[in-house]
């Protein structure tokens, strides 16, 4: 990170771009009324106020926030939300010949990437960007960013189950609890429940090896929520770009995380 980012060298530099510019181009508002929160104290530039109006920023060091909320000046960078459906590799290329991510991605001229993975037989929110520090700290083990998945087992689930996997259960590459889980349907004729699970751990299939070690195999499987990303009602095989709301909660996580990381 260069010294722009420390304090506010940054001020009163000949160089960048004029901060009420820089906030109107990222789409956060219009040029005057980017004056005007810059004017009402609303706007920090690598943790400090604003205090002049004449602020330079660099697009791709400096850190702005508004109102405590991340905003990208950097217009380059881009955030997708997709449903992948089953069936789908979650890679930019499988060398065997499946359904990738390329079908998604072919029409946009940035080079996007998925940010951690999906199986092949889980549908739900995937991300893809081509902002590197998102990709990392969204998808890392270490950064701990929470998924909720619903899941459809067989069997009828009972609530002590459901506290079992919040308690713990013991797998064969160590422990595992949820953070939460909680019962949305229990199963009928069919013999099915419906549990909607939410968890940090990045381990491998871990969902269905949680489950499937209580007695309730998965059928289906769909990730909702990544971070503070919804999936809402984005139809299976959809790709849309984030909203500005959303790309400054996924920002501002993100960076909150590298920075309690760093210190």
């Amino acid at each position: 990170m260069s010294g722009a980012s420390e304090g506010g060298a940054a001020e009163g530099r000949a160089d960048g771009v004029r901060l009420q510019k820089a906030l109107a181009a990222a789409g956060v508002a219009s040029r005057r009324a980017s004056e005007i929160l810059i004017s009402e104290r609303r706007v920090r530039v690598n943790g400090r106020v604003v205090e002049e109006m004449g602020r330079r920023v660099n697009l791709e060091n400096d850190r702005v926030t508004v109102d405590g909320k991340a905003v990208q000046l950097d217009v380059s960078k881009r955030y997708f939300m997709l449903n992948k459906p089953r069936g789908v590799v979650s890679t930019l290329r499988d060398e065997a010949g499946r359904r990738d991510l390329r079908e998604f991605t072919v029409q946009y001229e940035q080079r996007l990437h998925n940010v951690g993975r999906l199986d092949y037989d889980t549908s739900g929110l995937l991300v893809l960007t081509n902002d590197g520090e998102v990709t990392h700290v969204m998808s890392h083990p270490s950064f701990g960013v929470s998924k909720t998945y619903v899941a459809k087992v067989r069997g009828v689930m009972t609530p002590q189950t459901v506290n079992l996997l919040k308690s713990g259960i013991d797998l064969e590459d160590g422990p595992i609890r949820a953070d939460k889980a909680r019962l949305i349907e229990k199963g009928t004729s069919r013999e099915f429940s419906l549990i909607e699970i939410t968890l940090h751990s990045g381990r491998n299939r871990i969902v269905r090896r949680m489950l499937d070690s209580v007695g309730h195999p998965v059928e289906e499987l769909v990730r909702r929520q990544f971070g503070p990303l919804h999936l809402g009602t984005l139809r299976v095989g959809q790709m849309r770009e984030l909203t500005k709301v959303e790309q400054g909660e996924l920002l501002t996580l993100v960076r909150q995380a590298a920075q309690s990381a760093a210190q």
